[in-house]
């Protein structure tokens, strides 16, 4: 099993790159190219919604099992994040968690103890490169 986790502060948007590169070295060589381009993508929309929608920083953990992927995002608000279809007015605004239920093999949000916030999980099958 192989694991990657980091902290990221608030509004800290130019560590979401970091976090993709660290996914994307994670998957390297272990998944085909397709599955890590889609674990990018969702990464991506999970780490910006929480440091977009918060007022505290994420943890962030991707957890690669015999080419299962999960990834986890932590954050500190206690509001349950709903998908939505956005209008044509909206342009690419509210499209992230759209995104992760329409991509991901599974997803979900959990929450945690009350003022300890939640967390928001996809998990992709992904066949070995």
């Amino acid at each position: 099993m192989l694991r990657i986790s980091r902290s990221v502060r608030r509004a800290d948007l130019k560590a979401v790159g970091d976090v993709r590169r660290a996914l994307r070295e994670l998957m390297r060589h272990r998944c085909e190219g397709d599955t890590a381009d889609v674990a990018e993508l969702l990464i991506t929309e999970l780490v910006t919604n929480a440091l977009v929608h918060t007022d505290r920083g994420a943890e962030v953990s991707a957890t690669l099992a015999a080419a299962r992927l999960r990834v986890e995002v932590r954050d500190y608000a206690a509001g349950r994040p709903r998908p939505y279809v956005p209008t044509a007015d909206d342009g690419t605004h509210g499209r992230g968690l759209m995104l992760v239920e329409t991509l991901a093999d599974t997803w979900g949000v959990d929450a945690l103890a009350p003022g300890s916030g939640k967390v928001v999980w996809f998990e992709l099958d992904g066949r070995p490169a």
